[in-house]
């Protein structure tokens, strides 16, 4: 009898300054496995970098196998709303990894926030002076 597929959503937050991979169940309501570039590695200029990014991807990735989950939806996000709206540059190996562990993908989804017309830019009236 053929194994019966479990689907779950992995949630890509990538910024500059980190990356944090989290797998739920299609709710996403029940967290099934977590890792952050910060936890990876101790120092903080490394954290947004794509090496740490690789390894939490590869944590959260046997994590979620052990448990069962065969396939995952992804949901990439930057920091979005007043701040940069493109990914960091630890999104794409955590994606590629991801696949290269055996997860299957499903939908790849950008969720950045996007404002629309909310709150003023930070810098004042005549920008940032350097």
């Amino acid at each position: 009898m053929a194994k019966k597929e479990r689907w779950g959503i992995a949630h890509i937050y990538s910024s500059v300054n980190n990356t944090i991979i989290h797998i739920t169940d299609l709710s996403g309501a029940e967290t099934i496995a977590r890792c952050s570039g910060g936890m990876i590695t101790d120092r903080d200029k490394d954290k947004g970098t794509p090496y740490p990014a690789i390894q939490a991807a590869k944590k959260v990735a046997e994590e979620a196998l052990a448990k069962g989950i065969t396939g995952v939806h992804i949901k990439v996000r930057a920091p979005g709303g007043i701040k940069k709206r493109i990914p960091g540059q630890g999104a794409q190996p955590a994606i590629a990894t991801l696949i290269r562990m055996g997860l299957k993908i499903g939908r790849i989804e950008d969720v950045t926030p996007i404002p629309h017309d909310g709150c003023r830019r930070k810098g004042g009236r005549r920008g940032r002076r350097v």
